[in-house]
């Protein structure tokens, strides 16, 4: 199928909800006339297509009635196929939302819109109420649904096997409604083998440890269209990303309630404005898709593409993304297309087979994470995975995805001996089946939602993460730059006696930080699993351990790339990450722990309101180097660059707590240099050594600079200067 095809079939796909059945008897109704006055209009079911006794229908809007019906607009559609005459003495009556095309798009690997087509879909059929249902399970011998309605059980509600070799089993139960509980009784046809399995597809689902699947449908009353308009209106104009990371579970939690997490409706008060205050201009939320296990963190899924239960329902979590809209803030997603856990409801061994994984485990099972790992070269699950994506970016308003363990993706040997993993067609190493994977995916989320981020946490040296896909990239907006991440934090972990020994590890990141569009993480990985906090992790006593704290977020602003701070490091947490307890808000009353906040608020305001904090941030010509070699006193310093000179910043880092009095730098532009940041103010609990008056360059030569300037450098401490204008 040509692109353009797969194109508008999922654009045309999209726009699809719910359908209905139509008389036999009723003629197709024709178009309107462009330019006839309106008269009062109804919904009616219009029949669009009929051959070999089955009728296709949408709902429409009509002037008129009976035969004299015109249709005016679709309003509703859905391709609903039925076959033609009574069903009512069926306990599952004939029915599918699937044409043809959709079939064929989806053996293709093509259909990124499955879950307005699979999943159980409420809706009338022949005047009466109930839920169609469909499920892919090609191995099956039966598939029945089991629920609420019927008592759990395993034989009375059976679905109807397709006839076109999808797989794809349906069909519609009447009187089945919203907020039912069920799941899908499965036979296989090998081994005898049949299992209680919940719907990959479903919206929302039982809380923990129960497993079924509830009917439900997502409609909500969205208010963030000035908030979309504004995200449309900033597509391709440099954008600063300041990112709070946040696990919803854990971020702030009720002590008087059992110690229960606040639901999305109670973060819905809380966060975005905390967000907002702080200056952040996106969350990431980590993993929100259904989960069984809390102590994963989200990234063992079994529900796909319903919301965690445990915190509210699918809307509860729309309106948290809404108000975070209304406060301005963007909402990036984790997403994990890398592995699913081996829980029997879920996605595993699902129809007696190894369906959505590959069958070999040296290809289909993580010996890290005793998980799972899909089968990129079978289509139907890469339009299992390319519409999960889409699900959120629609339905949920998302504004960027976070794909996880995207290394582990792309190398067949990650993680495994030799012998444990087989080569690829050409004997290498690379999974060609998970590379194409990531670039039809960002080839669909860009196509269909052009705005929107997608961000690789990838590890390695993988060439081109985020280069275009017309020249071999795999298409990514931002990278995670891991290597900056440890490297900075393995320099700041010394001793600063001990730091003039290691100056590579602190400059290391400019050798390649244009290589990739990076964003630099400070992550939930880094404080979990015994390494404590970052405040814990920083040397010396309890002033200096909060001063080179606030070094580390002062450089991190000032180093190239876009910014991500995971929750509890903005109040300076001392003890490590617990998902099941809150962060220590009770250490707000401390003054070091206020000043750290206020510090990353002013940080934030200056990333956003200096040009050349960000308008270069992912190319050269937005930095250069004013010393990086006095590694004696462990100090360095370099400019951030904007297309006007007037607006450069000139960044200065001393990493140990001597005090400079007389600092010659290299000045890269002659005038008086004003000091408009200092991480050592009191006010963020600092001593307060300022360069208070403006400084006026000499005509001295230094750091190959034909002028200079002489500052004083406050200890533990970054200082921002910037040309005063006249």
């Amino acid at each position: 199928m040509a692109a353009e095809e797969a194109k508008a079939a999922a654009k045309t796909t999209r726009t699809r909800k719910k359908a209905t059945d139509a008389p036999a008897t009723e003629k197709p109704a024709p178009a309107k006339k462009r330019g006839r006055p309106k008269k009062q209009e109804q919904e009616v079911p219009v029949e669009v297509a009929a051959k070999e006794g089955v009728m296709e229908v949408v709902k429409a809007k009509v002037q008129g009635s009976g035969k004299k019906a015109t249709a005016t607009k679709v309003v509703e559609a859905g391709d609903v196929l039925v076959p033609a005459g009574s069903q009512s003495d069926q306990p599952v009556w004939q029915a599918s939302l699937f044409t043809d095309f959709d079939i064929y798009l989806f053996k293709e690997g093509k259909h990124f819109n499955l879950y307005l087509k699979l999943g159980s879909h409420p809706m009338e059929l022949h005047d009466r109420p109930g839920t169609y249902f469909a499920v892919w399970a090609p191995n099956a011998e039966q598939v029945s649904v089991m629920g609420e309605f019927n008592g759990w059980s395993r034989e009375n509600h059976q679905l109807h096997a397709r006839h076109d070799d999808s797989g794809i089993w349906e069909g519609f139960i009447p009187d089945v409604r919203t907020g039912m509980m069920y799941k899908y009784h499965i036979k296989s046809k090998y081994h005898l083998f049949h299992v209680e399995k919940s719907d990959p597809f479903a919206f929302c689902r039982e809380v923990p440890p129960q497993t079924a699947s509830i009917v439900s449908e997502l409609k909500y009353a969205w208010q963030d269209q000035d908030w979309i308009d504004t995200r449309k209106e900033k597509l391709g104009k440099p954008q600063p990303y300041s990112v709070y990371e946040v696990h919803l579970g854990s971020w702030r939690r009720k002590p008087e309630d059992n110690n229960r997490p606040l639901t999305y409706r109670e973060l819905a008060e809380e966060l975005p404005a905390y967000v907002k205050e702080l200056g952040f201009t996106h969350v990431e939320l980590m993993p929100v898709m259904h989960h069984p296990f809390s102590g994963s963190w989200g990234y063992q899924i079994t529900g796909y593409f319903a919301a965690h239960s445990l915190l509210g329902s699918p809307t509860d979590l729309m309106h948290l993304i809404d108000v975070l809209h209304q406060h301005g803030i963007g909402v990036i997603m984790d997403w994990v297309p890398s592995h699913f856990p081996s829980d029997e409801h879920g996605l595993a061994y699902f129809d007696g087979t190894h369906l959505f994984e590959h069958a070999d485990p040296r290809k289909g099972f993580h010996p890290d994470w005793n998980s799972y790992i899909f089968n990129y070269g079978r289509n139907e699950v890469r339009s299992f995975l390319i519409s999960n994506a889409l699900f959120w970016l629609d339905k949920y308003h998302v504004d960027g995805l976070r794909v996880d363990a995207v290394a582990s993706m792309l190398y067949l040997d990650y993680s495994r001996k030799a012998g444990e993993w087989i080569p690829n067609e050409h004997g290498g190493r690379e999974n060609l089946e998970a590379i194409s994977f990531l670039k039809d995916f960002n080839h669909a989320v860009h196509d269909n939602f052009p705005e929107v981020l997608t961000i690789a946490e990838e590890s390695t040296a993988w060439p081109a993460v985020t280069g275009p896909l017309e020249h071999g990239g795999l298409g990514f907006n931002l990278k995670w730059m891991m290597g900056w991440m440890h490297d900075t934090l393995h320099y700041f972990e010394k001793d600063p006696i001990y730091r003039r020994y290691h100056q590579g590890d602190i400059t290391f990141s400019m050798v390649y930080a244009f290589s990739e569009r990076f964003m630099l993480p400070l992550s939930h990985d880094e404080v979990v699993h015994g390494k404590g906090s970052l405040l814990s992790k920083m040397p010396g006593d309890e002033w200096q351990r909060f001063a080179n704290l606030r070094t580390l977020y002062a450089y991190m602003y000032a180093h190239p790339g876009a910014k991500l701070l995971f929750m509890g490091a903005d109040i300076a947490q001392s003890s490590e990450w617990n998902h099941d307890s809150s962060l220590d808000w009770h250490l707000m009353q401390y003054h070091p722990h206020q000043g750290i906040q206020q510090l990353l608020r002013e940080l934030n305001a200056i990333y956003k309101a200096e040009p050349a904090m960000y308008v270069h941030s992912f190319s050269p010509e937005g930095f250069q180097w004013i010393d990086l070699n006095d590694a004696h006193n462990s100090v360095m310093s370099f400019l951030r660059k904007s297309d006007n000179p007037q607006d450069d910043v000139l960044v200065v880092c001393n990493f140990t707590p001597a005090l400079h009095e007389h600092y010659r730098l290299g000045a890269p532009h002659a005038g008086k240099w004003v000091q408009i940041f200092n991480s050592d103010d009191s006010r963020y609990g600092g001593s307060d050594v300022h360069n208070a008056n403006p400084i006026q360059t000499d005509p001295e030569p230094f750091h190959g600079q034909d002028q200079s300037i002489t500052v004083k450098l406050p200890p533990l401490a970054v200082v921002y200067f910037k040309l005063a204008r006249d």
